[in-house]
């Protein structure tokens, strides 16, 4: 009895479990259905969503990239990009379709195989063999690319090297354009980095910034300058200066302008960062500039900024590491090997040494990207022996202005005293009026002379040269401060004159009196210009930084034969007299020749 009730309860199981099975499965068939008519429908939805998508993308990349120049090494997200995309998915689409119609000719004609067998091989077709290779026009080798010459430029041969080993070091080369190809080095190192020169074939290019960023357009008035340099009271000196040559400033302009092209110039963004004037040089020059004090630098820094500002560029001057952080803030730090994207902050610097320490510890790492912008005002000069870092300590050579590490073109003289450094010379000032002008032949030649020197310690040691002159005829002085311990008591001293009195007072001299010192000052010049003879003493031996505290340490073996080189090698008699002033005899016979010749003013109108 047990067995039969066992097989029929497990019969029992059995259909229960068949029909439960049967069930779950109808209901799983049930889910499969309708979960892929769901698939299809939210496929659908994800289509549209992926339209709509993309022509937010393509309008966002419009937009952002509006002002950005279009075409190859010009960047990432451009329409050149989107044109290379375009390029492969093209390709790609003709290599499936090759594909395709291969094997439907081989099912047409009866030869055909395993239609899922997609890696059969493609015979080439003429249309295969002309097509454009992708991976060339990805990396705009088929770019024409013709390279200019070279000359003057003798560091981008080593820098196209540099780049085609290390391009890929750092993503911002991508980011400018760089793609591997020689014409995308070039362009960045010419337009980015300024290392090689422009591509011809980019000029257009060139113009197209020009038109975005503006164009320079000549100045004739002062009113902006005024302003920004009256906010300052160490620019009041310069400003001063200025305003007494406007005139004849603005005439300049003008005459250049009519027969020069001026128009078609970019206009640059310059700082001019004068550190001698900042607090931290601790020269004072600023405080002192109307007492005595050393004025041979403004005398260039006040024409360096006219002659910037009347060329129409957007000039910003900074006399404080205050205003120089607050200028360079947006690229302080960057560590990046490129220059920092888009707009830029500088793009030329006149500074001098000082003011090269103080531009290198503020940007830090990013000083590398701004040594080609550089131009240093550098009175003495810079030879290259002294520039060149590992040259310079292998020399043994101690100097604190020294091992920049910069094309020896980039320093700035005052006068031209060597081929190496670049001449940038100042301007002779003529104060007087066009009415004073016209009364020029009024004034009469006093037999007077007048002494180079405006610091009392400046005649120490000088009267037994003094008495010679003395002995011809007046001296004159314009020493400031009443502590004038050294000034023989004959001397009749102005104390510090204003730029017109001066100037009178030159036009009523003959001679004017070198004591030494300073050396290579602008003064003897103006002294000349306005029909002075200019004594000036001989060094015997040379003065160099081998025997003198003032040249010690300066970057120059140079050796002055005088207080005045210029003046004596390149204007000489008989406008400059080079004596030993220790020897009575060439003094007094210098002196004799200055009396009797008639000094030709026709250059001084």
């Amino acid at each position: 009895m047990a067995t039969p009730f066992l097989w029929k309860l497990s019969s029992q199981k059995l259909g229960f479990f068949l029909v439960s099975f049967g069930f779950i499965w109808g209901m799983m068939l049930l889910h499969f259905t309708i979960q892929q008519r769901a698939s299809h429908e939210n496929s659908a939805v994800l289509r549209q969503q992926i339209l709509d998508l993309s022509k937010r993308y393509i309008k966002a990349v419009a937009e952002e990239n509006q002002s950005v120049m279009d075409g190859p090494y010009v960047g990432t997200m451009t329409a050149y990009d989107l044109k290379k995309t375009l390029a492969v998915l093209l390709d790609n689409i003709m290599l499936r379709l090759g594909k395709l119609e291969s094997k439907v000719e081989n099912i047409y004609n009866g030869t055909g195989g395993n239609l899922t067998n997609g890696t059969s091989t493609i015979t080439p077709s003429a249309t295969n063999s002309e097509k454009v290779n992708v991976a060339d026009l990805l990396n705009g080798a088929q770019e024409k690319c013709e390279l200019p010459p070279l000359e003057g430029f003798p560091h981008c041969e080593g820098k196209v090297t540099w780049m085609k080993e290390m391009w890929r070091s750092d993503s911002c080369y991508g980011n400018y354009g760089v793609d591997g190809s020689t014409c995308s080095f070039f362009i960045y190192l010419s337009e980015v980095e300024n290392w090689c020169p422009r591509l011809p074939w980019r000029t257009k290019t060139l113009n197209e910034e020009m038109d975005r960023r503006g164009q320079a357009e000549v100045r004739t008035g002062f009113e902006e300058l005024y302003r920004v340099m009256s906010q300052r009271e160490e620019f009041r000196w310069m400003m001063l200066r200025i305003s007494r040559m406007a005139e004849p400033w603005v005439s300049a302009i003008r005459s250049l302008a009519a027969k020069q092209n001026l128009a078609r110039r970019r206009r640059k963004k310059i700082l001019v960062h004068l550190g001698l004037l900042t607090k931290e040089s601790g020269f004072k020059i600023a405080e002192n500039a109307f007492s005595g004090g050393p004025l041979g630098e403004l005398v260039q820094w006040s024409d360096l900024i006219t002659t910037l500002y009347l060329l129409g560029h957007d000039v910003r001057i900074s006399a404080s590491l205050a205003e120089l952080k607050e200028i360079m803030r947006k690229v302080m730090g960057n560590k990046s090997s490129c220059p920092t994207q888009g707009d830029k902050v500088v793009e030329l610097i006149y500074i001098d040494i000082v003011g090269l320490t103080q531009f290198k510890k503020t940007l830090g790492p990013s000083w590398v990207h701004y040594q080609c912008m550089l131009r240093v005002l550098d009175s003495f000069g810079t030879e290259p022996e002294f520039n060149h870092a590992h040259y310079a300590q292998a020399k043994g050579h101690k100097t604190p202005w020294g091992k920049w590490n910069l094309n020896p073109q980039q320093f700035n003289t005052m006068f031209p005293h060597t081929p190496d450094n670049s001449f940038l010379g100042f301007v002779v000032e003529q104060h007087l009026n066009a009415s004073d002008i016209r009364h020029i032949d009024d004034i009469k030649r006093q037999n007077q002379s007048l002494v180079y020197g405006k610091v009392d310690n400046f005649w120490k040691d000088k009267k037994k040269y003094l008495d010679i002159i003395h002995s011809y005829m007046e001296i004159h002085g314009t020493v400031h401060g009443t502590t004038t311990v050294h000034l023989p008591s004959y001397v009749k001293n102005h104390g510090i004159l204003s730029g017109r009195d001066l100037q009178f007072l030159l036009r009523e001299t003959k001679l004017f009196v070198g004591m030494s010192f300073p050396y290579e000052g602008p003064a003897p010049l103006e002294a000349i210009a306005n029909g002075c003879a200019f004594l000036n003493p001989k060094f015997n031996p040379p003065k160099s930084s081998k025997n003198t505290d003032f040249f010690k340490g300066k970057p120059t073996l140079r050796e002055l034969t005088s207080q005045h080189p210029y003046a004596e090698v390149y204007i000489g008699q008989p406008h400059v007299w080079t004596v030993d002033i220790e020897n009575s005899v060439e003094v007094e016979n210098a002196i004799h020749s200055i009396l009797s010749q008639k000094v030709n003013t026709d250059f001084m109108t």
